[in-house]
């Protein structure tokens, strides 16, 4: 009862705070059928979630839903995009840099779950109907949050000048797409290897940091904040917390510590992990000392 009282919380919660960036976002935005443009977006990030979660919740698997993340990033551009009918060069960038990264990311996990079988994290999560809810409900709010920005300065009520945060952002954005790609793709390569089963990896850009893919993810949305400030005005300025909000959920709630705990749990008495940890940045990364040993 407990348990499910804490999820039904966590449902209500995410989204009410998705409301309140949607109507910050809106603040000189265009609106549609009496309502911002902003909260129909939101509407389709969590409508989308919800649809999905019924047949994840009778077959009692998660396994479509990070290619879910995919369709509602997707989904949510597409109404930014179509209801306010303003193709600029500023909004149709951003468009394209979010859809690349969550196609690029939502296919690449997908196909790991697949040749996996199942996702761990989900274990104690699928049979339970309300912790499932607030699972996919707080996809709905990841989605939201993370492009919050993005969608302000596409739903602006007016097209803003060209400005120098639109080729610089998309530099970053560049920067941190590349490390993520790279970084992804070394640890897979090296997963594969029946040499490298049960090790952990500590070459290429795992040398540089224990987490390069997340700090290159935190670095893309960064880029698309930089990208999206020249359109904003009063409080949509507030949807600039989305890069502030991608490194706190990354470093402080599910990503880094997971890892890090998960790590400790397998190699935390192997010496060589342990130098490993000492030696290489948690995240924002740094030439290793010395070429890491194999």
């Amino acid at each position: 009862m407990k348990g499910s009282a804490g999820a039904l919380a966590s449902v209500i919660a995410a989204v009410a705070v998705g409301a309140l960036v949607a109507l910050a976002g809106s603040d000189g935005g265009a609106t549609a059928a009496g309502l911002p443009v902003m909260v129909w977006c939101a509407v389709a990030a969590y409508g989308v979630n919800w649809i999905a979660y019924v047949p994840s919740m009778l077959m009692r698997t998660e396994r479509f839903f990070d290619l879910t993340g995919t369709i509602t990033y997707i989904t949510v551009l597409a109404v930014a995009l179509v209801t306010v009918a303003r193709y600029d060069g500023r909004s149709v960038l951003l468009a394209a840099l979010v859809s690349i990264w969550s196609i690029r990311l939502g296919t690449f996990l997908a196909r790991r779950i697949i040749a996996a079988g199942s996702d761990s994290r989900f274990d104690s999560i699928k049979t339970d109907p309300l912790r499932l809810l607030s699972t996919w409900t707080l996809q709905g709010l990841w989605v939201l949050l993370t492009m919050a920005a993005a969608l302000a300065a596409i739903t602006a009520d007016r097209e803003a000048a060209f400005d120098w945060g639109v080729p610089v952002g998309a530099a970053i954005w560049a920067v941190g797409f590349s490390l993520e790609v790279v970084a992804d793709r070394q640890k897979q390569e090296f997963r594969s290897d029946p040499a490298n089963d049960g090790r952990f990896i500590r070459t290429g850009l795992w040398a540089w940091s224990r987490h390069p893919n997340y700090f290159g993810e935190i670095l893309l949305w960064t880029g698309i904040a930089v990208i999206s400030v020249g359109a904003l005005g009063g409080w949509a300025h507030l949807t600039l917390v989305s890069p502030l909000f991608v490194y706190v959920l990354l470093t402080r709630i599910s990503g880094v510590p997971l890892l890090e705990r998960s790590g400790q749990k397998r190699w935390g008495e192997d010496p060589e992990y342990r130098r490993y940890v000492a030696d290489t940045p948690s995240l924002f990364p740094r030439p290793p000392h010395k070429a890491p040993q194999r």
